[in-house]
């Protein structure tokens, strides 16, 4: 059991440093490309944060021998939302609040475009509610409709290059990690940095989830169980630690875009490989993941619809994940 924690936690690790290197030549790529603040937050760096998810999710569903693996990647998908909508919103909200404490000022508001966040909230509410019904119901032609969910993203990322904007003052980079002394680092090794961390992600993840099987098993826990509480929780750290960097920096409007963005591909990409290689049908637990995913969206995009939203108004909805977490342990405690 040793063993199998060690491993755990070494390929957590990995992942971490790996999506590290990712981000940052994959914000590089961004600017070698001139996109915008916005389409780097909430495309590029999101791609990179929220590929840890995606990756255990593909490598559960897809490459998964078993039955328990593949519940694992179905438990991923609809983990994390839940973690982004709850626990992520909550931590920005809480950051900037002590931020501005320590700034001694009473103003919390949040610098964001409210219009583009409740718009994003509501198309991502229309995603997951379309996600989760498939969850309760089998019918033949339900793998094909993975095709949508690829192109819902897809549209989402066409939509975003569009409309971005521009703010030289939040595309500040670190320097290129393979090249840290280049003020304009070279593509050809944005590139490869970008791709080296990518293969060293997919490997880690790989690992990753025969750990989580193997825990589960020496706990005699549910796969479900594992991947709601204890995989998202983990690999969402990087959207997380990105949020509370860019908070202190005075670019909230840059940490919000990348929780946004990972949150539309965890209702797209992994969705869509759980239908292609799955029944995806839902148990209790899982359904009360989307339940609580759904109510905690509700509440955000309410919150940013009214505008001049105050960053203490977010730190509730950390309290969904808090029910959700003691429902699924007295369930399984049943």
């Amino acid at each position: 059991m040793l063993s199998v924690v060690l491993l755990f936690l070494l390929s957590a690790g990995a992942i971490y440093f790996a999506c590290e290197y990712f981000v940052n030549g994959i914000e590089w790529l961004g600017r070698k490309f001139e996109l915008g603040a916005t389409a780097v937050g909430t495309v590029l760096a999101a791609f990179g944060t929220a590929l840890p998810e995606s990756a255990v999710t593909f490598v559960a569903v897809v490459l998964g021998k078993t039955g328990r693996q593949r519940d694992i990647g179905v438990g991923a998908a609809l983990g994390g939302p839940l973690v982004l909508a709850t626990i992520a919103y909550a931590v920005v909200g809480l950051a900037l609040w002590q931020v501005r404490r320590r700034q001694r000022r009473d103003d919390c508001r949040l610098a964001v475009d409210h219009r583009r966040l409740a718009r994003d909230q509501f198309w991502f509410l229309a995603i997951f509610v379309a996600k989760c019904a498939l969850g309760l119901v089998a019918f033949a032609l339900k793998p094909w409709l993975g095709v949508l969910f690829l192109a819902a993203y897809a549209l989402y990322v066409w939509r975003e290059l569009r409309d971005s904007d521009t703010a030289p003052e939040e595309e500040e980079l670190e320097p290129l990690k393979l090249q840290p002394r280049a003020a304009d680092p070279r593509l050809s090794l944005v590139l490869l940095q970008a791709a080296l961390a990518l293969g060293v992600i997919a490997l880690a993840s790989h690992v990753f989830v025969a750990q989580l099987e193997a825990i589960g098993h020496a706990l005699r826990l549910s796969p479900h169980l594992v991947a709601l509480l204890l995989s998202p929780v983990a690999t969402e750290l990087p959207e997380t630690v990105n949020a509370l960097i860019w908070v202190r920096q005075g670019k909230e409007r840059l940490a919000l875009a990348n929780i946004s963005g990972a949150m539309m591909i965890q209702a797209t990409i992994p969705s869509a490989l759980g239908l292609f290689a799955t029944p995806w049908l839902f148990d209790a637990p899982l359904v009360a993941a989307g339940a609580v995913t759904t109510l905690a969206i509700v509440f955000l995009w309410r919150l940013f619809r009214r505008g001049g939203v105050d960053a203490r108004r977010l730190v509730p909805v950390g309290l969904l994940y808090v029910a959700f977490a003691a429902f699924v342990a007295w369930h399984f405690a049943r």
